[in-house]
């Protein structure tokens, strides 16, 4: 019997060693690991063999590999090993852990971690019930030596690991398990305190002790090992456990901190017990940690923790480098203290009465200091317990609180700079972020939001502090203006002497910017009109109008204060031409004399920011700049005569602003003689006999915008073309800003008084008119005209007129296939530089941009004109006739904006009379259309990847390009699909949201971890149909077209889509119809419509509880008149017909013993269970089966009903004779 097994020992060392040798050639290396896999798939002598090979005495590959074969054979073969094997294994493997090991130190971590597998996988199979006194047997190994107690702590570990957490075995063994590890919790953390104890005290008693360093190193690794256990438990077990004996444990964890070695998994474990949720009474204890010597020892730890954070990296040179141990150490620290903080949040001022602790401003300090620390990082780490604090109801009106908020409004100001990029030396924080970021690029979009949240706390911190946070951001303010301009050493390409983005005056200025804005809002909302600061805020508003910049950043900075200090004009109207006077000028604002050169980034950036802060003004504070109507007019007039060299965009925005402020006229007749005044040049360019000729018909447009003429790319001679593109983009701009901005007065008797009433609807609700309408009307059949021609551009014959120069014209543009892709955006470009864009890049925009605004004009026509646009004669004819023509021929992502800018926007605006006259007619058709085209691409998609695997070869050749063409053809094709279902979902559905149940406590107790495993339940929103949603559906057609489109999308490889689909359209719309007679193929369809959607997004757990919800809802309420789905049902693979057979009895029989909803949805998931598809990296998987061993707890049978009147009735349960209970 020997012979044969060292036969095959030998064989399997051979094997191992191959496989392990990098010299070993590809083939053999296969071929050793077929022979491995065989082996412990098919050998008898797997036992045998795995113990011989895990001998100390063989190399640690082979051990491993011999622990490897032994862990196999308790994972795939215990279900079939007679008891006595099992017996025998368990003792082997018992005694591997008591001498099958080399000493703590020597032994290599990934034997020591298999070995704690094989014991693991074997309690997971046995323990309790035929295995009670495994921990007693663990608690004896203990005592053996440190390199058994490592073990131990290991085998404990991953226990709870593989129990509570990853929860990889069934539910009736694992809650056996937990609530065994529950019953003895008390004993198993006294044992692990003890041990803890013992041997931290070896350790500080022997590690100074010279000739004791490895008895020392040894104690250590086991307090390591201790400690990492402790953390696994300390997530889950109850409160009582982790704050017992006066919080002994959090004491000793407070201590260890300051112990180097030891610090940082002690530091782990105080902040999973810290962070932890449950019974505010429960968490009270955790309030000691604010005493002196808790508090002290936090500090202390810090303090030396910081101190060797950073070290240089060699003696002789200045440069330095991070520590990463201590660095980690400061970042657990950090986050133990923020804990510490959310504890104190929900604890005072809630029922339990907490008091500030005495301590509370030591601690404040402490957070402080990291807050003001170098890592970007750990900053970053406390603004969400400052943003608790400031917020607090009663913290936030504290002393100390309140003086801490100034603090951190000053260490703000230091904060709120952009820097320590990795890749410069230019400040403390670029060692940290070495550690912390990968590039610039990731850097920078780490700041931009920790800048957003710093913005969020600055807010609530002048809330408490407005008058204090007035006075620091007046002192930086003055001090940017007071101060030279600094370029530093990265000077714009631009220009002499200008900033680039991390000039380090660009980035105080815009710092401070950002401190301004979050200041002003705060203190005029959260002050009394008496006490606000106004006379110094126009100081500082007069010294921003006064400042004067030819840096472009800079001066776009300016703007952004003018901006925010602008409420103060509201309170010194007579400040208001100087500041319209800055703003003009702005918009017109160049470096250079030489206009010929195309304007850089930041002087595009001011010229728009400035369009931008005008149009803020005048929609916030039109009542303001009334007064100033006439200059303003007249100003922009001088503007738009001269030669400014303004685009058709900064026009059309200061149009925009005239019409806000036109609205204040609060005058019918006024208002429209000033539009027409204001619209005369366009409407007249738009409706002249040229344009329309150009307008309605392709090829003379194509030849119109010059996409039909080929042009050098760096040719300097005037563009006609370009000119002819300018016209019709000004017009559609100037028509977008006055159908959008253009509006009656919000109060009915000042509309009532200007003439803008009317009539009213049956329902006494006013009709109003609009001031731009009839110019609108005039405009109306040349947009739809050139809406109907840019759909016909994509027509194989227009497609043919375009030159060699603008072929491309119709793709998507660079910008965005990255959006689409999700690709990151270009590197970091600090420099700015002028914008040279080709000829193809300006027509593509052209492009883009003028069937965007079309669409934009045309959806906000509803909400603006109201009844004037939805009465126009025959709309829907107009709108299928231009905007729905040649739609086979528009690409995907031409129709995304349709779908979104304008029918979504008609749909929300729409009455409820024209439902029938407009919208049906539009919709039926379109998702009828749409059904179609997606099912047909989808299908495509399905094709393409089911091929791939037969088509591996090819693919090697395959262009990269082609491959980006596909991803982005298909994300298109997504993006699409959850436009139109998002259409389908607003026209038909509304959700009902019901009232928030009253904030509970957060409870995490073992009671509660018991359900842990049971997913929650859905959101408690109800669905039904909205009014359109009904029109429609009475449209026979057009509802099964919806059922349709619904119920297909579901298996089309969209997982988001299918979520939102299945949980909130599909049983909303069945459901009209699920008492009516639907034909049984129909009813058929739609289950199997589920149950293949299961197969295709199954494995995903969201998709898998709604449409298992789905399921069952129609099974349940239409299985009782429809037989055919039993017939589904049967064909689902390894399904148990008992099963289905007790499902159908308990469905339909009335008398039937009725079970609990949870039961019944558990019950119906695994009937279909065989038809959930699999993720690819579980296909090939080998399943592991666990065994159900007898029940722990088994609850009595109940007899009779309680209710009896014999002596087991209610009234006798409650007797003082009845001593049985």
């Amino acid at each position: 019997m020997a012979d044969p097994v060292a036969a095959m020992c030998e064989q399997l060392v051979k094997a191992v060693n191959a496989m392990m040798d990098a010299e070993t050639s590809q083939i053999y290396r296969l071929e050793a690991l077929k022979f491995c896999e065989e082996f412990k798939e098919t050998s008898s002598y797997c036992v045998t063999c795995g113990l011989r090979l895990a001998d100390k005495a063989q190399p640690a590959v082979v051990r491993h590999f011999g622990l490897q074969i032994l862990e196999h054979v308790i994972k795939f073969r215990w279900n079939d090993m007679p008891q006595q094997e099992k017996v025998q294994l368990k003792e082997c493997a018992m005694q591997l852990l008591a001498n099958g090991t080399h000493s703590i130190l020597e032994e290599v971590s990934h034997i020591k971690d298999v070995l704690s597998r094989i014991i693991v996988e074997m309690i997971k199979r046995e323990w309790p019930q035929h295995w009670p006194d495994m921990l007693k047997e663990m608690e004896a190994l203990t005592s053996q030596g440190e390199a058994q107690t490592e073990l131990v702590m290991l085998i404990l570990l991953r226990l709870a690991e593989d129990v509570i957490t990853f929860q990889t075995l069934p539910t009736q063994r694992r809650r056996d398990i937990q609530q065994t590890l529950t019953q003895n919790m008390e004993s198993m953390f006294r044992f692990m305190m003890a041990i803890l104890q013992v041997n931290v005290e070896d350790y500080r008693k022997l590690k100074g002790l010279p000739g004791h360093e490895l008895k020392a190193r040894a104690h250590c690794r086991v307090a390591v090992a201790t400690l990492n256990t402790l953390a696994g438990y300390i997530d889950w077990v109850s409160l009582v456990h982790i704050t017992y004996g006066n919080c002994h444990l959090l004491e000793m964890l407070c201590l260890l901190l300051g112990e180097p070695e030891l610090q940082l998994e002690a530091a782990e474990c105080l902040l999973i017990a810290i962070s932890r949720k449950g019974k505010l009474e429960d968490r009270k204890p955790f309030m000691l940690l604010y005493d002196d010597v808790a508090i002290h020892y936090i500090l202390s730890a810090a303090q030396s923790a910081d101190g060797l954070a950073i070290c240089k990296k060699s003696p002789e040179s200045q440069a330095v480098e991070v520590v990463e141990r201590s660095y980690n150490f400061l970042k657990r620290l950090c986050q133990v203290l923020c804990a510490l903080g959310g504890q104190l949040c929900s604890l005072v001022g809630s029922d339990v009465e907490v008091e500030a602790p005495a301590n509370l401003s030591k601690y404040l300090e402490a957070l402080l200091a990291f807050t003001k620390h170098s890592s970007q990082f750990l900053k970053s780490s406390t603004l969400a317990t400052w943003a608790a604090l400031f917020r607090h109801e009663t913290l936030s009106k504290d002393a100390v609180v309140m003086e801490m908020a100034i603090k951190y409004l000053r260490a703000s100001v230091t904060n709120l700079v952009k820097a320590g990029f990795p890749s410069r030396d230019d400040n403390p924080s670029c060692v940290y972020s070495r550690v912390d970021f990968d590039s610039d690029e990731d850097f920078n979009s780490f700041f931009n939001s920790f800048r957003a949240q710093q913005g969020e706390v600055v807010r609530s911190a002048c809330r408490i502090v407005p008058l204090e946070a007035f006075q620091i951001a007046a002192e930086w303010l003055q001090y940017q203006i007071t101060s030279p301009i600094d370029t530093g050493d990265t000077t714009s390409k631009s220009a002499e002497g200008l900033c680039s983005l991390l000039s380090p005056s660009v980035v105080q200025w815009d710092a401070m910017t950002v401190f301004m804005e979050c200041m002003v809002t705060q203190i005029f909302r959260n002050m009394e009109e008496e006490k606000l600061p106004v006379d110094q805020g126009m100081e500082l508003l007069q010294a921003v109008l006064n400042y004067d910049t030819k840096d472009p950043l800079i001066f776009s900075c300016v703007l952004s204060n003018i901006s925010a200090l602008f409420p103060f004009v509201t309170r010194r109207p007579q400040f208001l031409p100087q500041v319209l006077y800055k703003l003009f000028k702005a918009i017109t604002f160049e470096i250079g004399q030489d206009n010929k050169v195309p304007r850089t980034r930041a002087v595009k950036n001011v010229r728009r920011h400035a369009c931008s802060s005008i149009i803020k003004m005048c929609r916030d504070y039109p009542h303001i700049i009334l007064p100033c109507f006439e200059m303003f007019y007249n100003h922009v007039k001088k503007m738009f005569s001269g030669d400014s060299g303004m685009t058709h965009l900064e026009k059309c925005s200061l149009m925009e602003a005239l019409v806000h402020i036109s609205n204040q006229f609060k005058d019918f007749a006024k208002q429209k003689a000033f539009l027409d005044e204001l619209m005369a040049s366009v409407v007249a360019d738009w409706t002249s006999d040229e344009m329309k000729r150009v307008l309605w018909d392709p090829a003379m447009f194509l030849s119109f915008i010059g996409a039909d003429q080929v042009v050098p790319d760096l040719s300097t001679d005037p563009d006609p073309a370009g000119l002819n593109r300018g016209r019709i983009s000004f017009c559609l701009y100037a028509m977008l800003a006055v159908v959008k901005k253009s509006r009656w007065p919000a109060d009915v008797e000042e509309a009532k008084a200007g003439g803008f009433v009317v009539g009213y609807t049956p329902t006494g609700a006013p009709i109003y008119r609009n001031p731009c309408t009839d110019q609108f009307l005039v405009l109306l059949p040349n947009l739809l005209a050139l809406m109907r021609t840019h759909n016909s551009l994509f027509l194989p014959e227009n497609m043919a007129r375009l030159s060699e120069t603008f072929s491309r014209a119709h793709e998507v543009m660079d910008a965005e296939k990255n959006v689409v892709l999700g690709l990151s955006q270009p590197l970091l470009d600090i420099y700015d530089s002028p914008v040279y864009r080709t000829s193809l890049e300006r027509m593509q925009g052209f492009v883009v941009t003028l069937y965007d605004n079309c669409f934009h004009v045309l959806g906000n026509a509803g909400p603006s004109l109201q009844q004037d646009f939805y009465t126009i004669e025959k709309l829907a004819e107009e709108i299928t006739g231009s905007a729905f023509s040649s739609l086979d021929h528009v690409p995907d992502y031409r129709l995304r904006p349709m779908i979104r800018v304008f029918l979504r926007q008609l749909v929300l605006s729409c009455p409820q009379e024209h439902y029938n006259s407009l919208l049906c007619p539009l919709l039926g058709p379109l998702f009828a259309y749409m059904l179609q085209r997606l099912n047909s691409k989808w299908q495509v998609i399905n094709q393409r990847t089911s091929n791939n695997g037969e088509e591996e070869e090819e693919e090697v050749l395959c262009h990269d390009s082609q491959v980006t063409e596909e991803m982005l053809e298909e994300q298109l094709v997504r993006l699409l699909t959850r436009e139109v279902l998002d259409l389908l979902g607003v026209s038909c559905i509304s959700r009902k949201v019901p009232e928030q149940a009253a904030n509970k406590e957060e409870v995490d107790d073992e009671d509660m971890m018991m359900d842990q495993v049971q997913t929650a339940s859905p959101a408690q929103h109800t669905e039904e149909l909205t009014e359109l949603g009904k029109c429609l559906t009475k449209h026979e057609n057009i509802y099964m077209n919806l059922l349709t489109l619904s119920f297909t999308s579901l298996s089309w490889k969209d997982t988001t889509n299918c979520r939102r689909t299945a949980s909130i359209i599909c049983w909303t719309l069945l459901q009209q119809v699920v008492g009516g007679n639907l034909l049984p193929e129909a009813v058929t369809w739609f289950y199997t419509s589920v149950l293949r959607a299961l197969q295709v997004h199954g494995q995903h757990e969201v998709c898998n509880l709604t449409l298992c919800q789905l399921a069952m809802l129609i099974y349940d309420n239409l299985r009782p008149r429809y037989t055919e789905l039993r017939a589904v049902m049967a064909q689902i693979p390894n399904i148990s017909v008992e099963a289905l057979d007790l499902y159908d009895h308990r469905l339909m029989d009335p008398n039937a013993q009725k079970v609990g909803p949870k039961k019944r949805k558990d019950h119906f998931k695994k009937l279909i269970a065989g038809t959930v598809g699999k993720a690819l990296c579980q296909q090939f998987r080998k399943e592991v089966h666990i065994r159900n061993l007898p029940s722990l707890f088994k609850k009595p049978k109940q007899e009779k009903d309680v209710t009896d009147t014999e002596a087991g009735g209610l009234e006798a349960l409650f007797s003082p004779e009845n001593n049985t209970l």
